[in-house]
């Protein structure tokens, strides 16, 4: 008898997951997050998400250790920014880029959720109270975030964060497309990560360094504030679903975030350079 493993043999009873189960992660982060250009984070949010009062940017550098089974937990490095918008009064953060180490996490996301995730090399120290995570593609460290790790900023926590993103398929033939370049729905999906963090500690000269990189243009989304920066330890256990579907075109523009190809991007007027 020969054995084909490109095909699955529906009748084991093994520990796959059932859809939308949650999974639980032992992690140590890096959280901050900074005010950008009001006119920037309102550009960067597809439709139907609505901006947040304040032009917030989350971004977090985690170490993760992913328990997929009772005897199979994959450790990575990754990172997620997003930018604060709301969907039917449900505040969270609009995901624009997920570097991580690792195909199979990298994989799964994309496809399950329509996570933005792209393979990255990371790199994270601490060494006495310094602190200090990198993300590098194609040979550009394009994200960096350092500090002195201070005292603890409050109790544990437990509480509960919402990432919205968008699960779609680019069509086959575009120009035969009834649906704005896509095969098939265009799904915002919505994230939901629960908190259980034992020890979170203020992170004092908190900076968060973007480099240019046309690849990853991070750099676009400016800071102009850091709003606050910290270290926390703990679990978190996550989970997602389809929220609904909407037109093609409301996502078109802003696929080209997912995939390696340089664009030179659009003209966003500032209020801030008009004095207002």
């Amino acid at each position: 008898m020969a054995r084909l493993r490109y095909v699955k043999d529906e009748s084991e009873k093994g520990p796959a997951r059932p859809s939308g189960s949650k999974i639980r992660h032992r992690v140590q982060s890096i959280r901050a997050f900074y005010e950008t250009e009001p006119e920037i984070a309102r550009a960067l949010l597809p439709r139907p998400l609505e901006p947040a009062d304040s032009p917030e940017v989350f971004v977090q550098f985690a170490n993760v250790a992913m328990h997929l089974s009772d005897d199979r937990i994959v450790e990575i490095g990754a990172a997620t920014v997003g930018v604060a918008c709301s969907y039917e009064d449900r505040f969270g953060y609009y995901v624009i880029a997920m570097p991580m180490e690792g195909e199979f996490v990298v994989i799964g996301g994309r496809e399950k959720y329509g996570e933005p995730k792209k393979i990255a090399a990371t790199e994270f120290s601490l060494d006495g109270n310094h602190i200090n995570a990198k993300v590098t593609r194609h040979g550009v460290t394009f994200l960096e975030l350092d500090g002195e790790v201070g005292e603890p900023s409050g109790s544990p926590r437990q509480f509960t964060e919402y990432f919205y993103c968008y699960k779609a398929l680019p069509a086959a033939v575009p120009e035969d497309s009834d649906n704005g370049g896509f095969d098939g729905e265009v799904l915002l999906t919505l994230l939901t990560w629960e908190r259980d963090y034992f020890s979170v500690k203020r992170i004092d000269g908190g900076r968060i360094i973007l480099r240019e990189s046309s690849y990853d243009p991070l750099i676009d989304v400016p800071v102009k504030r850091l709003l606050r920066m910290e270290l926390a330890e703990g679990s978190s256990r996550t989970s997602g679903k389809v929220l609904c579907s909407v037109p093609g075109e409301w996502l078109r523009p802003f696929l080209v975030q997912r995939y390696d190809e340089p664009q030179e991007g659009i003209d966003i007027p500032l209020g801030s350079e008009r004095g207002t």
